[in-house]
C-alpha cells in the first residue's frame, strides 16, 4: 500500500475503527491504542484490496480481533473497573448518556453486534461473516441485547 492510499484510508476509516474499538473495549485510551495498532497492521499488510468495501471489512475484522485479544489479556484483568474512571464522554442530552452507560454495561459480545449493526450499518449476515459466527447467532445476540436494554431503560426505550 502506497503512502497516498494509506493516508486516504486513515482519513476515511479512522472514526469507524475508533467507534468499533470504543464499543468493544469501553475505554477511550484503549480505543486510541487500538486505532494505532489497526492502522499499523494496515501499513504493514502489503497486499492490495479489491475496493473500498473490501478494505472497510478488513479493517473491521482486524479491529474486532485486536479488541478480543486485548480483552483476553491477563493485564486487562488487573485494571480498575470502568465505573472508577472519570473518562466518560459528554453528551448533549441526558438520555444519550444513560443509553451509553447501559450499552457499555452489556457483555462485549452484545456491544460489538450493536455497534456493527446500528453504527456501522452492517447486516446480520455481514456481521456473522465478520465475527465468524452464524447469522442466527448474530440475530440472537441483537435480540438479547435489545431485551436487556429495554428492561434496564424501561419506558425510555424506543425500538424503531
Amino acid at each position: 500500500m502506497d503512502k497516498a492510499s494509506f493516508t486516504a484510508a486513515v482519513a476515511e476509516y479512522q472514526n469507524m475503527v475508533f467507534r468499533t474499538a470504543l464499543h468493544s473495549l469501553g475505554c477511550r485510551s484503549d480505543a486510541d491504542d487500538a486505532v494505532q495498532e489497526v492502522f499499523l497492521r494496515l501499513y504493514q499488510h502489503g497486499k492490495g484490496f479489491e475496493n473500498g468495501e473490501h478494505l472497510r471489512r478488513w479493517l473491521l475484522r482486524v479491529t474486532v480481533n485486536y479488541c478480543r485479544d486485548v480483552l483476553k489479556s491477563p493485564w486487562r484483568k488487573r485494571r480498575v473497573s470502568l465505573d472508577e474512571l472519570p473518562d466518560i464522554p459528554v453528551f448533549d442530552q441526558p438520555e444519550q448518556a444513560a443509553l451509553y452507560r447501559e450499552v457499555m454495561a452489556l457483555p462485549e459480545k452484545y456491544r460489538t453486534v450493536l455497534n456493527l449493526f446500528y453504527y456501522e450499518e452492517l447486516t446480520a449476515r455481514e456481521i456473522g461473516e465478520l465475527l465468524g459466527v452464524d447469522t442466527s447467532t448474530v440475530t440472537t445476540r441483537l435480540s438479547r441485547a435489545r431485551a436487556k436494554l429495554k428492561s434496564r431503560l424501561g419506558e425510555a426505550w424506543q425500538d424503531e
